[in-house]
């Protein structure tokens, strides 16, 4: 299904019934990395998954995005299926993006899952992403699979599922240039660290414990600066923990939940 929202159309499915579960995925994938979250969860919820903008079969308009507009596309969808107040699960992107909407719109939040995330980068980390852009523009999303896939599975679950990897590879390869590339412009300018203390709501951190893109040690900042969290960390996965690791992943995320629904 498709919503025009915040002037380009975003693709979105619903799946279940009961409390409202958002949804938001990584960068350079789309709202199928939650298949086997969604099949659990749509048990028990009604879990709106969707593609950010510039990704999967949403717009994606040219020029620097922002999480703040990411966010309020976020809320636009929110608002046009009459959802006033949601549990948000969010990985690495999608967990910025989610932090960014609940101190943007914290009554609309009644829990946050922050998975393989961080709240800040620092600024030499600018030139790592400054680069990226450089890649897409120049060359397209190729060159930037494989070295994506490195970062974001262990060498050996690579090798022994490619069954999970290849279909990411093919997520990554066509994610359209543009939306990458908008999306590289504002995740680097997270700077939210400071302001974590404000989100009353329940909130717990999950990260991988070999994920080198967001380590286990964004993930203990986000911790120790979120009030009433909780922190878990998955053994034998890197950034995509929920795709490496579902059982790990799926019993710290239902039971979650379950507790604060």
């Amino acid at each position: 299904m498709k919503a025009k929202v915040n002037g380009i159309d975003v693709h979105y499915t619903v799946s279940g019934s009961g409390p409202w579960v958002v949804m938001s995925h990584s960068l350079a994938c789309d709202l199928r990395m939650w298949e086997a979250q969604v099949a659990l969860l749509a048990k028990d919820y009604r879990v709106l998954c969707f593609d950010t903008r510039g990704h999967g079969q949403s717009d994606a308009p040219a020029g620097e995005y922002t999480l703040d507009l990411l966010a309020d596309d976020a809320k636009a969808l929110l608002d046009v299926l009459g959802i006033s107040a949601c549990h948000w699960v969010g990985l690495s992107m999608g967990g910025m993006i989610g932090q960014v909407f609940a101190l943007r719109h914290p009554a609309m939040v009644q829990s946050l899952v922050l998975a393989d995330t961080t709240s800040r980068y620092p600024p030499e980390a600018k030139a790592l992403w400054d680069s990226r852009i450089a890649t897409a523009t120049a060359k397209g999303m190729e060159p930037l699979v494989e070295g994506t896939l490195s970062r974001w599975f262990t060498a050996g679950f690579r090798t022994a599922h490619p069954e999970i990897v290849e279909p990411v590879a093919t997520m990554i390869r066509n994610t359209p240039v543009p939306g990458y590339i908008g999306c590289c412009h504002a995740i680097p300018r997270i700077n939210v660290t400071d302001r974590l203390k404000e989100i009353a709501s329940r909130a717990m951190v999950i990260v991988g414990d070999q994920d080198f893109g967001t380590p286990v040690a964004m993930a203990q900042e986000i911790h120790d600066a979120l009030p009433g969290s909780e922190l878990v960390i998955i053994p034998s996965a890197a950034h995509l923990s929920n795709l490496e690791q579902p059982a790990a992943f799926n019993q710290a995320l239902s039971g979650f939940l379950a507790r604060h629904r």
